[in-house]
Formats: structure tokens, C-alpha cells, sequence
């Protein structure tokens, strides 16, 4: 590393988590050079690192054009591969772009061999990580966000900041050499807003349709638990998991100003039909006077319908399609009410640091965060840069 710091090509750089993280992780960055055509991730980008060099579109980066490259990042779309979506992988045109991202890599390598590279993507069947995996000449490390914040998110990262090899039949393979982070025990109660407006809660209207897709989802569909789907942390038809598994429960400490467990009397609340294993619930209420913050996500009826209990105490993974997904059904003995979580919330759980600052909509702000990184896995791999 330079002691003018890295000079950095960031691919689909979306908000600019890789300048976030890097910034984090204490690594001093030379240049940064970004490749996004989102205008509000841009908008984002040049407010809170304006410095940044944009570049447009992937394809039409010509490395050439560019000074030496120290680190290449980037995590190329993953609808193609996602389990939540179609599962069209190399044919899906956005997960296409991954070539792009080997075409850059490739480039970079005919001059700087030992050139550092990072890239994230979803889960994915085997079959498609192994073709990622062969093009970039490294297998990846499996990393859950849940262990450095408060949602459950599962990733692959291929990189060679830090790379072993291993034996096996054939000789040897490179693969990603990344320590699992830390646990540091970070639940959705930790993350909390002590003061959220009621806009936040369900409506009656909301609620009534919650039901009626519950229903037809039991009654079509059965309960469908999908782990793949939602990045859930525990097995969703182990019963006994579930009842076993202590809900968080609110430490009164930590609640300040309005009590945001306590929702007005006009917030409309929820019968216990929308919700999925619903005997449980009625389980656990009966067990504790505690009032209790349950994590989930409201899903749709081919997926069950209703709302889909968490019992890690995470949130679902953070999407970028819907700002009405991950939500907390609140449960104080036979009152029960449901709210999606906040942007600031979200912010948290992608574990944003309070420096960065927002300059865009609120249904852009849930985009780019379901788009983005969790800053502090990526930090944790770039803090192997100077070691």
C-alpha cells in the first residue's frame, strides 16, 4: 500500500459502502473511483464523499483511462441468483454483469498482478457460485451479517486480500481466508427508535388484507417456510426451535421519552390470525407480562401469508424491491400491533455509521440500504489490508 493510501475502483458502488467501509476500517484511500448509474446512489455518493470519480456505466469502463489500481471492488446484481427471486442466474441481463466485473479485473491484472479484489453476491445454488468461483480463480467465505449487526443477512465474498490453499484430488485451490468476525450480539431491540410516528404502524385496511392473505395462503399454499427466501438464522419448520428460543424481551432501561412499545390507542391492532404459527405466540404470551418486540417480515400468500416471526431476535434481510417487509409485531398481552422498521432503523441494521449523511426520499433511502453492504462485514475484510 502507497503511504498516499489506495488508489480504488468500486463497480456497482451503489451508496458508496466500500468508501464507507474503508473509511472504518481506517484505510486511506488515494482516489476512489466509482462505477454506478443510479442517480440517487450517486446523489448519495457526492454528498458525503465528494472527492468521488464517477465513471457511469460498467460497461463502459475503460481501465486504461485510469491511474494504477491498488483495489477493485464491487458486488455485481444479484436478482439472477437470489433464491427470493426467479432464479434466471446467467440469464438474467443484470446478473451478466458479473462478467463485466472479470473483464475490469482481468484489465487491471495485465499490469498490477498482485491487485487486491473484493466481490460480494447472494447465495446461490452450487452450481453458479462454482462459475463465479472458477472465473475469478478463488472460492468465497461465507459471511451473516448477523454477527456484526442486527439482520440476518447470508453473503458470499470472493477475495484475495487474505487467501490460503487448500489439497485436494486434483492439486490445490485458492480459497477466501477471512476470519469470521466477532459475535457481537446485536439484536433488533438494540437498534430501536425511542420515538416512531404512527405512520409506521399498520392501518386497519393493511391489517384486514394481512388476514385475508394469511388465509388464503393456509388454505392454498399451506405454511411454507422458505429459510432461502428470507435468510432466516434457525430452521422455520423446527417447532421446537421456535418455542425453545427465548423472544427478546425490552429492557425498560433502554426506553426513553414516549414509551415506543405503548403505540397510541388510534394504532390500529392485529388479530392473532395474521400471524404465522400463531399457537406459539399464544404460547409465549401466556408464558411472560413482558411486553415483547418479535422480529419478521409480512410475506406473501405463495410464501405463507401474513406475518413470519424471526426468533433469533434479527431482523429479515433487508430488501431493496419493498420498504413493507421487514417489520416487529409488538405484543403486550392480547394487544399486538405490527410496524415496519424506520429508515434510520435500517440504517442501523446495515450498520451505517451516524456520520454518513442522507440526502434523498425515504423510499430511496430503503432502496439503497437493501442494495447496499453491511458496512461493518466489509470493514472487517478490509481491516486484513494492512496486515
Amino acid at each position: 500500500m502507497s503511504k498516499d493510501g489506495l488508489t480504488v475502483l468500486s463497480l456497482f458502488d451503489g451508496m458508496s459502502c466500500g468508501a464507507i467501509a474503508l473509511r472504518e476500517a481506517g484505510i486511506k484511500v488515494k482516489q476512489y473511483f466509482a462505477s454506478e448509474i443510479d442517480k440517487a446512489a450517486i446523489r448519495q455518493t457526492q454528498h458525503n464523499f465528494p472527492e468521488t470519480i464517477q465513471l457511469g456505466s460498467v460497461v463502459g469502463v475503460n481501465v486504461s483511462e485510469l491511474p494504477h489500481i491498488d483495489l477493485l471492488i464491487g458486488g455485481s446484481p444479484c436478482q439472477g441468483f437470489s433464491f427470493a427471486g426467479k432464479q434466471l442466474n446467467f440469464s438474467d441481463p443484470r446478473s451478466v454483469l458479473f462478467f463485466e466485473y472479470v473483464r475490469i479485473l482481468r484489465e487491471i491484472q495485465k499490469y498490477n498482478p498482485d491487485v487486491k479484489f473484493l466481490l460480494e453476491n447472494v447465495r446461490m445454488l452450487s452450481e453458479y457460485e462454482n462459475i463465479i468461483s472458477g472465473q475469478l480463480g478463488i472460492f468465497p467465505v461465507a459471511i451473516n451479517s448477523a454477527l456484526v449487526s442486527a439482520q440476518n443477512r447470508y453473503r458470499l465474498y470472493w477475495t484475495n486480500i487474505r487467501i490460503k490453499s487448500v489439497r485436494d484430488l486434483f492439486g490445490s485451490t485458492l480459497h477466501t481466508d477471512i476470519p469470521q468476525p466477532e459475535d457481537r450480539g446485536i439484536y433488533l431491540r438494540d437498534i430501536l427508535d425511542s420515538d416512531v410516528d404512527s405512520r409506521f404502524y399498520l392501518k386497519s385496511d393493511e391489517i384486514d388484507k394481512l388476514v385475508r392473505q394469511r388465509e388464503y395462503g393456509v388454505q392454498e399454499q399451506g405454511n411454507i417456510p422458505d429459510e432461502n427466501i428470507l435468510d432466516l438464522w434457525f430452521d422455520p419448520s423446527d417447532d421446537s426451535a421456535f418455542a425453545r428460543h427465548d423472544f427478546e424481551r425490552i429492557d425498560p432501561n433502554k426506553v426513553s421519552n414516549r414509551n415506543p412499545f405503548c403505540p397510541a390507542p388510534d394504532v390500529a391492532r392485529v388479530p392473532i390470525q395474521a400471524i404465522q404459527k400463531n399457537h406459539l405466540i399464544k404460547e409465549c404470551c401466556n408464558e411472560s407480562s413482558s411486553t415483547l418486540v418479535i422480529p419478521g417480515s409480512v410475506v406473501k400468500p405463495q410464501f405463507g401469508g401474513g406475518f413470519r416471526p424471526i426468533v433469533s431476535g434479527k431482523a429479515s434481510c433487508l430488501v431493496a424491491s419493498s420498504s413493507k417487509f421487514a417489520a416487529m409485531l409488538i405484543v403486550n398481552g392480547d394487544d399486538m400491533v405490527i410496524r415496519y422498521l424506520t429508515p434510520a432503523e435500517c440504517s442501523r441494521i446495515q450498520t451505517i455509521p451516524e456520520w454518513y449523511e442522507w440526502n434523498c426520499s425515504e423510499p430511496q433511502i430503503y432502496r439503497l440500504l437493501g442494495n447496499g453492504w453491511t458496512v461493518a462485514v466489509i470493514s472487517h475484510i478490509f481491516r486484513y489490508l494492512s496486515i
